[in-house]
């Protein structure tokens, strides 16, 4: 660490070589604190996380951000998980890629007039092609994934997040403007609840809010009889969500029509012709988004 003396500092730090290594207090090149917010047009930015993976955080964040665009609202939605982005494959957009009309700005994959999509696999030569990043990297992409595309006017952003409070959670957690808070999605036995707690708690920890757990494959509904099968159980995400003080937004069932969906690239709000209209899985997720959709506007 370079340490000034008397003898070479003239106390001209913005010409000083030495600047970024001096340690001397009265050094004003030094930036300390957290990074500025980056220059975006976006009047709520809405994170999906899980405090584990293959809990169906990405299913939730495509369906939302699919929902929001049917409103009516310029929608965009941020694959923020670097290594291990799924957006494009649930949305049916896996063979796209990012493009550039000036060389500056970086255009979204459009997949309605009011819904825009980035993901890191919109970057890669194969679908196979592993990220292996460190976390200075990741941070790189997300600033530029935010401020480096022309997402235009946006009502809503919906960032998809990896399992975990990693890098990229706390990295968007100080990079984006306006964050309405998170949406903690659980699925109901112990481990899982366990590690959503502790998402919960990261959350507020960084000062936003969190506006609700949703506990995703709660019970399944049998094919042959109708019984409902408690497979992972139920009743653990709300038992969290009382037991943390934050909101319960609901709980939805294992259902083999979203899966076929999500391997479609279709979201599962879009209803399929063939759908049952009685389905209790519809009724379960439409619930969940009208829930989710009320704490957002509350904000």
């Amino acid at each position: 660490m370079a340490e000034p003396t008397s003898q070479q500092c003239d106390g001209n730090c913005a010409n000083c070589a030495s600047a970024s290594s001096c340690d001397d207090p009265q050094n004003t090149q030094i930036k300390t604190g957290p990074p500025e917010k980056v220059d975006m047009d976006v009047k709520h930015v809405i994170l999906v996380l899980s405090g584990k993976g293959g809990v169906g955080k990405t299913t939730v964040a495509a369906n939302l951000a699919m929902m929001l665009s049917n409103h009516g609202y310029n929608t965009g939605l941020a694959d923020l998980d670097i290594t291990g982005p799924n957006i494009p494959k649930m949305m049916g957009i896996e063979e796209k890629r990012l493009t550039s009309y000036d060389g500056k700005k970086i255009e979204p994959v459009r997949i309605t007039g009011t819904l825009g999509v980035v993901s890191m696999a919109f970057l890669l030569p194969e679908k196979s092609t592993p990220v292996i990043w460190r976390g200075p990297m990741k941070m790189t992409a997300i600033r530029q994934f935010l401020e480096d595309v022309n997402w235009g006017s946006l009502d809503y952003l919906v960032v998809d997040l990896p399992p975990g409070t990693g890098d990229e959670a706390l990295t968007i957690a100080q990079l984006a403007p306006n964050i309405d808070g998170a949406i903690i999605v659980t699925t109901p036995q112990e481990v899982a609840i366990l590690d959503s707690s502790k998402a919960v708690r990261f959350v507020q920890k960084i000062g936003l809010k969190v506006l609700g757990i949703i506990e995703n494959m709660s019970g399944m509904l049998c094919p042959h009889c109708g019984e409902e099968i408690d497979l992972f159980g139920t009743g653990g995400g709300e038992k969290a969500a009382e037991e943390l003080e934050v909101p319960y937004l609901g709980r939805i069932p294992i259902d083999p029509a979203m899966r076929k969906a999500g391997d479609e690239g279709r979201p599962f709000i879009i209803r399929n012709p063939d759908a049952d209209p009685d389905s209790l899985t519809w009724k379960a997720v439409d619930e969940v988004l009208a829930h989710l959709l009320t704490q957002i506007k509350e904000q």
